[in-house]
């Protein structure tokens, strides 16, 4: 039998939904993407560590860790659209907060601007990945939810190219060294400047969200599958649910797969740029033309990783999904190895291509973590989002082994990229074990 990607089997035609629903994929990447060069950027315009600029990291992925459970809740008490409505007014917050941020001059306000933001996309992400696998027939449910997230890289790259041409050209030229030998006052001076050029793109997207915000309000959205009244499991209590949850093997392991997941993919994105200009001022650029270099092969990268999610889309018809998983992860550690091996342009090479095995890994983890759940899937949705702390937790740790090669004179950036390595053999396992428990069940 034949089944279709976007109707129930009440009738019920989702197409509709589920493109104003996607849109919200690409905003959520955009917030992702303008992020990961400000790790660098907030190093240099405070004259920071590398571990202290990965704080914007821990900000960003903690708010995704906090409000993931209270957006289960919250969605399970009223509704999916509910959700991404108080989502998408908590994003506008966050980004809008950066106005006051700016004039306090201080780091740590930023900071909590990102938590708020981040909270925002914690109930996006909540609200709109279920709502997606349950726009149809479950069987069909892991496809549409890598469709639905091959438009999350278009709002990516987007972010990327605003941080590259609106933010990174436009801070001032002076290198990390040149700052940190700079009085106070002078340094001041540029610092202010650098701030009002950083907070301007959020300032905007602020604005941007609202609009869309009063969109969505005016929408009608129907309701999920796993939404309708006499569904398995509507009556569960949370205690119940949970308790569900936790003993559903394939879902545990699944939160684990997630939080290495996330934490791949947001080390690989982030220490591109100090991957990347270690690379090119060895070959005589200066430190900024070098960031900007890093920039542009980071786009490259998410170009090969958005391409790489809609082949991967059309392959699930064809290949399940645990066996497609453990193949690009098998093919990402591959290269991982070459991104140790060679700190120069063929490391580079290697980890742009890294980008296309990690395509379909978020969706794909999801929705395996998810099959074969009914009600208790809101709350199991919040666990995988929970588990997006890995993009929190693993940048720091991989920033601590690059300052110890800092602090003592030699180059570990290469060597750092062994917690995405282990990340990558994770994800293997999670691949190995759920394609066999297909196959016992066959």
């Amino acid at each position: 039998m034949k089944h279709s990607l976007f109707r129930s089997s009440s009738g019920t035609n989702y197409i509709v939904p589920f493109i104003i629903v996607t849109s919200c994929f690409a905003l959520w990447g955009f917030a992702n993407d303008i992020t990961n060069p400000m790790v660098k950027a907030f190093s240099k315009i405070f004259r920071m560590t590398v571990t202290e600029g990965t704080l914007v990291q821990v900000a960003f992925y903690g708010g995704y860790f906090a409000m993931a459970v209270p957006a289960a809740l919250f969605i399970k008490k009223f509704s999916y659209k509910s959700g991404i409505l108080t989502g998408l007014a908590l994003y506008a917050t966050g980004a809008l907060a950066f106005i006051p941020a700016r004039m306090t001059g201080s780091y740590y306000p930023f900071l909590c601007a990102y938590f708020v933001l981040t909270c925002g996309l914690s109930f996006l992400e909540t609200s709109a990945n279920p709502y997606i696998l349950s726009m149809g027939d479950e069987k069909t449910s892991t496809r549409r939810l890598n469709l639905a997230q091959a438009f999350n890289p278009v709002g990516s790259l987007l972010g990327m190219f605003v941080a590259m041409n609106f933010i990174q050209a436009r801070l001032h030229p002076m290198s990390s060294a040149e700052r940190n030998s700079l009085d106070d006052e002078t340094f001041n001076v540029i610092k202010d400047s650098d701030l009002s050029i950083l907070v301007t793109p959020y300032a905007w997207i602020g604005v941007f969200i609202l609009f869309v915000f009063l969109v969505m309000l005016s929408c009608k959205m129907p309701r999920g599958e796993r939404e309708l009244e006499g569904k398995t499991g509507e009556h569960l209590s949370t205690r119940d649910a949970l308790r569900r949850l936790y003993s559903n093997k394939k879902y545990r392991e699944g939160v684990v797969a997630q939080f290495f997941y996330v934490g791949l993919q947001i080390t690989c994105w982030t220490f591109i740029i100090q991957y990347g200009t270690g690379i090119f001022t060895r070959e005589g650029l200066t430190e900024k033309s070098a960031e900007i270099l890093s920039q542009k092969y980071n786009i490259v990268a998410m170009v090969l990783f958005c391409a790489s999610r809609f082949v991967c889309t059309f392959l699930l018809k064809y290949i399940h999904p645990s066996k497609l998983l453990m193949s690009l992860a098998t093919s990402g550690g591959i290269l991982m190895l070459g991104v140790i091996g060679f700190e120069s342009r063929i490391g580079m090479y290697c980890l742009v291509g890294v980008s296309a095995c990690m395509s379909l890994m978020f969706p794909t983890i999801y929705g395996i973590a998810l099959g074969g759940l009914g009600e208790e899937v809101k709350l199991g949705s919040a666990g995988l989002i929970m588990a997006i702390l890995g993009g929190s937790l693993l940048p720091p740790l991989q920033a601590l082994i690059i300052d110890a090669g800092i602090n003592s004179g030699h180059s570990t950036v290469n060597l750092s990229f062994i917690v995405p390595l282990i990340s990558f053999i994770v994800i293997i396992m999670y691949g190995k074990r759920t394609l066999k428990l297909y196959e016992n069940e066959q």
